[in-house]
């Protein structure tokens, strides 16, 4: 899109690529009293004095592609979910958060340092499921506590206008992500079902769609995206029916990424990943393990 768009109060700034990673798609809400940004993602800091005059920075959820605006911000405050909280607040936080082994998380550490402009933010505070900020003039936020792809993913709806920034279930061609720490499959499957019900008439994503206005696109690249989860689990039973596998043999066929792809952190991904779906066909009779190795039923 060329400029931002408006939606009364709400402007979006669509990030390089709409928003592709390694960007993401800023959201400022404009209040009488207050001036809010949902995440800071790199296209914050191209922005200029409407990103860094914010009041307050609600993060939707924390990963280092949505906090890579907030050195431009050192006066104003930052909140996150309680759950994503400390990921913010530290690194050390942020380590958990990834859980990522000691050698991973210093190449990820010098990874996002260098390209996210990475600080943390020991100032931050927490929020909860149900929060609603009053920005003045009749503009009101609320989150809505949608985890899976974090442990704090939210929601954040500005009710007035009805505008719903959903994060980083973003509705792009790779699917929902849930290759960390406090990643949850099962939740994510809960959040994709609650997204749905969310009273809104206009949706942002972090990455790829950044805006859709209709909502049956909306109900359509939602399905898409979800559908995504059952796909891989058929690509894994696939994988099991040609033989028996180790955990290790299946982060080595891989099942998220493209042979080839090589960041710091996608072998721990994938075998985050790869686990929660053999848990769910372990507990569904499909799959049994045997010793190291998993197998059909």
């Amino acid at each position: 899109m060329d400029g931002p768009l408006r939606f009364g109060p709400v402007v979006v700034h669509a990030g390089d690529k709409s928003g592709k990673y390694p960007d993401g798609n800023q959201v400022i809400v404009h209040g009488r009293d207050l001036r809010v940004a949902f995440d800071t993602p790199l296209v914050a800091n191209r922005i200029g004095p409407d990103f860094d005059d914010v009041d307050l920075v609600i993060l939707g959820h924390v990963h280092e592609d949505h906090i890579a605006g907030l050195h431009r911000v050192p006066g104003a405050r930052v909140q996150a979910h309680e759950a994503d909280l400390a990921a913010v607040q530290s690194w050390a936080g942020l380590a958990r958060h990834y859980g990522y082994p000691d050698d991973v998380l210093a190449a990820v550490r010098q990874m996002i340092a260098r390209d996210f402009h990475y600080q943390p933010r020991p100032d931050a505070t927490g929020y909860a499921d149900g929060a609603v900020w009053e920005l003045g003039g009749g503009v009101r936020i609320r989150a809505h506590h949608l985890p899976g792809h974090t442990s704090g993913h939210c929601a954040l709806v500005v009710e007035s206008e009805g505008v719903a920034f959903i994060g980083d279930i973003d509705l792009t061609g790779f699917g929902p992500y849930y290759g960390d720490a406090t990643s949850s499959l099962a939740q994510f499957r809960q959040s994709l079902r609650e997204v749905a019900q969310l009273d809104a008439k206009v949706w942002v994503t972090s990455h790829h769609r950044a805006v859709l206005t209709d909502r049956a696109r909306f109900e359509s690249d939602l399905a898409r995206f979800a559908a995504k989860i059952d796909e891989r689990t058929d690509k894994l039973v696939a994988y099991l029916r040609e033989r028996p596998h180790t955990l290790d043999e299946l982060v080595q066929r891989r099942l998220l990424y493209p042979p080839g792809y090589s960041v710091p952190f996608v072998p721990c991904a994938e075998r985050n990943s790869i686990r929660m779906h053999l848990e769910e066909l372990v507990a569904q009779g499909v799959v049994r393990q045997a010793g190291k190795r998993f197998e059909l039923a």
